[in-house]
């Protein structure tokens, strides 16, 4: 029997004493060294079970006193683990009920691919080899710049895209999210005016009422921003920020056209404008598309990249790259709000990144999402749902309901039957998006999704 498992014994016996109110809440456990002898066991060994047990909330320490069972919990009510039925539908809708979705839940609505389409092995091969590292990869504190081999590797990863940024114009975050907030936190002041694309992101929207922005929006149409509606909203609101995606445009597919590109960033220079290019979805393109960093040259243009994606959301890794005097600021904005970097997520993401399979694990990973965005999108051709286009790449499909369907009401129909569906105004900051969802071709291949569509929409 290893010591592993007397520790586990012992926490069985514990939990057993627990559950049949032999040990009541709050009655103090036997002693260390009573339960050690009674048992014939190590004292070691049940202090060990002691403390993951204290760890789990079973049981308290009291320091001179000894260990006590810990007040339990109010039974666990079925009923409350359900779906939220009754919730609004707004920029958090969809991040709650698909971050807080079962494992036996189906979430075409969410914005990630499932974990049998990531590196899992890739993953675990950077593990074992940062377990073996010696110093202080697994102890210390990161440099709040970002750990400099990974920087290097951004930046030349970038510069293959046309956009050039040295290391030092790199700041690593530990997510896009967590990027696009130091900006906002750097860049705002309350009440200040944000422009968005409508529609955008959802999380843009949240994040910004956080910060208690003044929002507005413009039209996105297959080539970016409707440029009239652009100028319009620029000599009357005067934004101090533009928040939007080059590439893979969330939620529409759509790609910018290198036309739209350079008079966005004329306009940007005329009403002196700061863009965020948020570009998380870079690694799901075939052929890279125009991007406003590379034309501007990380002037007036905040580039931010993520590889939560690609990845694993579960090891989070973003970056900024921004002109130097802004990465200095951001710098000391970092060292405010979290102290020093991930360190040990960054230099996984390094060993991920360098080890030769990331690539080949994106060629596969574009040709599986090619597939399944031609699959998924006939499908639901065949239900009346209409594609708003064809994306080039990317999980996402932006699609308009038949005439007369409102989406959050299809949205809710859908979660009584444990399915996280898109809807499309959590998308619109005008509100103007009601017949339209967003489709994660990733995780719509479940045949129970149409089956549930096509109940809901009669067909």
């Amino acid at each position: 029997m290893t010591g592993r498992t007397r520790v586990e014994m012992v926490m069985a016996t514990i939990r057993q004493r627990i559950a049949g109110r032999s040990l009541t809440p709050g009655a103090r456990l036997p002693s260390v060294r009573g339960l050690a002898a009674s048992m014939k066991l190590s004292t070691s060994t049940v202090v060990d079970a002691y403390e993951r047990l204290v760890a789990e909330g079973a049981i308290l320490s009291r320091p001179g006193s000894g260990f006590y069972v810990a007040n339990q919990a109010a039974p666990f009510a079925l009923a409350e683990a359900g779906p939220k039925l009754d919730r609004a539908v707004d920029p958090f809708w969809i991040s709650r009920q698909s971050l807080e979705a079962g494992e036996s839940d189906l979430k075409p609505g969410c914005g990630w691919l499932p974990p049998s389409w990531l590196p899992d092995e890739a993953m675990r091969r950077g593990l074992r080899t940062l377990a073996r590292v010696e110093g202080p990869a697994l102890a210390e504190y990161g440099s709040p710049l970002g750990l400099p081999p990974l920087r290097q590797l951004i930046s030349r990863r970038m510069g293959e895209r046309g956009i050039e940024a040295s290391p030092d114009q790199i700041l690593l975050a530990e997510s896009g999210t967590q990027a696009i907030d130091l900006l906002c936190r750097f860049l705002l002041e309350p009440g200040d005016t944000v422009l968005v694309d409508d529609p955008c992101y959802f999380n843009f929207h949240a994040l910004l009422r956080a910060h208690r922005a003044k929002i507005v929006s413009v039209p996105y149409t297959s080539s970016g921003p409707d440029l009239e509606l652009l100028v319009q909203t620029l000599a009357e609101h005067r934004p101090r920020l533009y928040i939007t995606n080059s590439a893979i445009h969330n939620p529409t597919g759509a790609t910018l056209s290198p036309v739209t590109a350079h008079r966005v960033l004329k306009l940007a220079d005329q009403f002196d404008l700061t863009i965020i290019e948020d570009d998380i979805f870079a690694d799901f393109e075939y052929m890279p598309a125009p991007r406003l960093a590379a034309f501007d040259g990380l002037e007036r243009v905040i580039h931010i990249g993520s590889f939560s994606k690609t990845l694993s959301a579960s090891a989070r890794c973003g970056f900024v790259a921004a002109r130097p005097e802004w990465i200095e600021g951001l710098t000391d904005l970092k060292i405010a709000t979290s102290f020093g970097g991930g360190r040990m997520t960054a230099e996984l993401v390094l060993n991920v990144l360098s080890d030769g399979s990331y690539r080949k694990h994106m060629e596969m990973l574009r040709q599986r999402l090619a597939r399944a965005m031609t699959e998924v999108s006939a499908r639901l051709k065949g239900l009346g749902i209409k594609p708003w286009l064809e994306p080039q790449a990317g999980m996402f499909l932006w699609c308009r309901l038949p005439d007369g369907i409102d989406a959050a009401n299809v949205a809710r129909a859908a979660l009584e039957k444990r399915i996280v569906l898109a809807p499309g105004n959590a998308f619109s900051l005008s509100q103007s998006a009601t017949n339209f969802m967003r489709f994660n071709v990733s995780q719509t291949s479940d045949a129970r999704v149409f089956a549930v569509l096509g109940d809901v929409l009669g067909r």
